[in-house]
């Protein structure tokens, strides 16, 4: 086993060197999600179902566009282009293709504004306090924005799946919200069976006999709070995003997995999660405010090592839990090495034992740190049915799906037209530090009048392009002449001022 893992890592380290559903404000209301219902997608003549190359819809790209867009020789950057349909907010967009790493872009995006109706209750619909959302037609309810970014590793496959399911597993399971976010009362423990108003629960029979120490156990109940139903509700619907691959990954032939990087406006506020190694960042007033973190084996290597040690039989009888400054010799047994297990920060010395030959869960630094010396990332959807390298050793328990939101209430500053949310996978953030990126917003926002629309298009272009770099001799070269990136690059820039703020 060991001789076939360094043999994987030996290659390893050789090789490192939708259409907005609205239309926007003014727009026909979107129809209720169901998640029988995809995003349409544009697609070239040759690809297939089942060999997924298209581009994102909005992008409304011809066939010579699309054909364009897949070449890795040229790597023309791609955004929607004038004339045609806006994204919702006047959001800018841009992406460009790999220099040849993997044969399509695998990278995938998603733009959305989506409406979610109240789910009818079993015995008739909850009665609701007043304003809360009604279309015409007596439809309950309400609308969020949705930017969604994926990128996908070993197929594209699951980014595509996640770009045309994931905002409708958002709205699926905001349905039971509808009347709960829109009451400002606390929310209810339990939802009721009846059409009974929601701050005036009272307990039936079905509930039994009301207990003589009810009012001080009532006091012990935790506070819940709107926000926090809203961020369950995107790490339910990321559980069943990945539990829907899982389940057609056969019948779809969907291989890989992908990170995901999400932003949702819901009632003021912006809600971005993220699984895997994309980053989003707030430009507020020149000042940088980070809206993730990465999850890679060194940023989660003590929820990784916790779960080998409690769980050994994950390691397959190749790996040991423990990380130690390198691999260890066989000549060195019972002689004292630094080490560090799932409880500790910073290292201790131990005695070198027969065990501690074995691969390390986590090897590498950096970039190159790899868990099972295999993937580099640690959460994300997909990858069922990843395997250590020639073994039967699974992956997947180790890589969770689960994204960690974080929250910022647009109602707590007053931002004016050059304050922007960046949403950008790796390709941007390997060779752009966040310092650089601000430095470019504010660069091309001055060159822009406040209220061009276009503005943020063109911050997302000049992202990209400077990310990419220039095509020279020895490949693509940044302006310092540093090595460019040479990975799917993608780009959402979003206006906090919200839709016709600025006009």
């Amino acid at each position: 086993m060991l001789p076939r893992v360094r043999a994987a890592v030996a290659q390893l380290v050789a090789g490192l060197g939708a259409e907005p559903r609205s239309g926007g404000a003014g727009g026909p209301p979107p129809e209720p999600c169901g998640l029988s219902e995809p995003c349409g997608r544009s697609r070239p003549e040759p690809c297939g179902r089942l060999e997924p190359c298209g581009r994102p819809a909005f992008l409304q790209l011809s066939p010579a566009e699309l054909r364009r867009a897949q070449d890795h020789a040229g790597r023309a950057v791609q955004s929607p282009r004038d004339g045609r349909r806006r994204l919702p907010w006047s959001t800018g967009y841009a992406e460009v293709i790999n220099a040849g790493k993997s044969q399509h872009n695998e990278d995938q995006a998603c733009c959305e504004v989506v409406f979610v109706e109240r789910r009818p209750s079993p015995r008739g619909r909850l009665l609701s306090k007043e304003g809360c959302g009604e279309l015409a037609g007596g439809r309950k309810g309400f609308y969020f924005h949705y930017w969604a970014l994926f990128d996908g590793h070993a197929g594209s496959g699951a980014a595509v799946m996640a770009s045309e399911r994931l905002h409708l597993h958002i709205c699926e399971q905001l349905r039971d919200l509808v009347d709960i976010l829109q009451d400002p009362s606390p929310p209810p423990i339990c939802l009721p069976h009846g059409p009974v108003e929601l701050s005036r629960v009272p307990l039936t029979e079905d509930d039994g006999e009301v207990p003589s120490d009810a009012v001080p156990r009532f006091h012990l109940e935790k506070a819940v709070s709107h926000e926090s139903l809203v961020i369950g509700a995107i790490e339910n619907a990321f559980k069943h995003m990945d539990d829907q691959i899982e389940q057609e990954k056969a019948s779809q032939r969907l291989a890989g997995g992908c990170c995901a990087l999400v932003a949702v406006y819901l009632m003021g506020k912006f809600y971005v999660a993220n699984a895997g190694d994309s980053r989003a960042i707030i430009i507020r007033n020149g000042e940088i405010i980070p809206m993730s973190r990465e999850f890679t084996p060194e940023t989660e290597r003590q929820r990784l090592q916790f779960l080998a040690f409690l769980r050994p039989e994950l390691l397959g009888k190749e790996f040991t839990h423990l990380e130690f400054p390198r691999r260890i010799q066989p000549k060195e047994l019972g002689r004292k090495m630094l080490y560090r297990d799932q409880d500790m920060n910073g290292w201790a010395y131990k005695k070198i034992e027969e065990d501690d030959l074995k691969f390390p869960l986590i090897y590498g630094e950096g970039k190159k740190a790899r868990v099972m010396a295999t993937i580099g990332v640690t959460r994300g959807l997909g990858d069922h049915d990843l395997k250590v390298f020639s073994s039967n050793i699974h992956i997947k328990p180790f890589l969770s799906c689960f994204p960690e939101v974080r929250v910022y209430d647009l109602t707590q500053y007053e931002h004016c037209p050059d304050d922007v949310l960046v949403l950008g996978t790796d390709g941007l953030w390997d060779v752009t530090n966040d310092k650089e990126v601000a430095g470019v917003v504010m660069e091309v926002l001055r060159s822009y009048e406040p209220n061009d629309p276009c503005r943020y298009t063109m911050v997302a272009q000049e992202l990209v392009v400077r990310s990419r770099g220039v095509l020279k001799e020895r490949g693509w070269r940044l302006a310092n002449d540093k090595l460019g990136s040479g990975d799917d690059i993608s780009v959402f820039v979003i206006p906090l001022g919200g839709p016709g703020n600025y006009t």
